[in-house]
């Protein structure tokens, strides 16, 4: 068996396509084993590699060339520990070596066309729409590049829960919002592989069916519980759903998606520039 059918059976497990018979690929290979990283040791990687993670991230696709993503790195103590203090189930966030907010950046084009005499509205829902997909963009690339260089990463959404807190701490301006911070450093320890769902769920041919998710979706439950069963301490919402018989992955993401998380980021983004339209 191949390096990259291996890493693919440790991924999925669904007895889907192996990619036997390809040409291993490093890159290939470093993506399908690639792990959250949530301890770090204490070595700071150098500017210079930061440097070049910077650099990396900002050449990542862009729609039509707008270059709508922008990277802030957070290097000062209060600041971090403030960030830090808003999620205190994650204190990674707060002592993690680095950590890097992308943002979502259409401040900038809409600048640029006031420069050049031609304004536009960029607080649209197109506008809001490039931006955020530009600065996921570029927080993947740099993702697996920081990865390549022996690095590891953990990225936090949740930051957008207390968006008008986190905007205040890095002083963000109109049209400017975070889509998500990074931690990154040296991983202190191996951590697993994320076992993901079955292909047959999420991957159509020609067009789209969702006919078996319910089987595909019982099967992994199971099979993910056998690896890494999530501890009863971390039962989401017993006093509201009772105790599940069997507790699963999708009981789990069912109950935490029944509990509307990020509620303040709409209101905070309608006052801050952008109106949808």
């Amino acid at each position: 068996m191949s390096i990259a059918s291996e890493a693919i059976a440790r991924r999925f497990g669904d007895g889907g396509p192996s990619g036997e018979g390809a040409e291993d690929n490093d890159l290939i290979c470093r993506v399908l084993s690639r792990k959250t990283v949530r301890r770090y040791s204490d070595k700071m990687p150098a500017d210079e590699l930061l440097d070049l993670l910077v650099a990396c991230a900002l050449s990542a696709s862009t729609k039509s060339d707008f270059q709508q993503a922008s990277i802030l790195r957070v290097r000062d103590a209060v600041k971090r520990a403030a960030i830090g203090a808003l999620f205190p189930n994650m204190p990674w966030i707060g002592i993690a070596p680095v950590f890097f907010v992308f943002l979502g950046d259409a401040r900038r084009l809409q600048r640029i066309s006031e420069v050049r005499g031609k304004p536009v509205e960029n607080g649209t829902l197109e506008g809001f729409f490039n931006a955020s997909i530009d600065a996921a963009l570029a927080m993947q690339t740099m993702i697996l590049c920081a990865e390549s260089a022996g690095l590891g990463v953990c990225p936090i959404s949740v930051i957008r829960n207390e968006i008008d807190k986190v905007a205040s701490v890095l002083g963000l301006p109109d049209l400017v919002f975070p889509v998500a911070g990074l931690c990154l450093g040296y991983p202190q320890g191996e951590g697993h592989v994320s076992l993901r769902l079955p292909r047959s769920v999420t991957t159509h041919s020609d067009g789209y069916d969702d006919g078996a998710l319910g089987a595909g979706v019982d099967d992994y439950d199971r099979r993910r519980h056998a690896l890494h069963a999530i501890p009863k301490e971390q039962h989401r919402s017993n006093a509201e759903f009772g105790e599940a018989s069997f507790y699963g992955w999708s009981e789990d993401k069912a109950r935490q998606a029944a509990k509307a998380e990020g509620a303040a980021f709409p209101p905070y983004l309608r006052a801050h520039g952008f109106s949808f339209d």
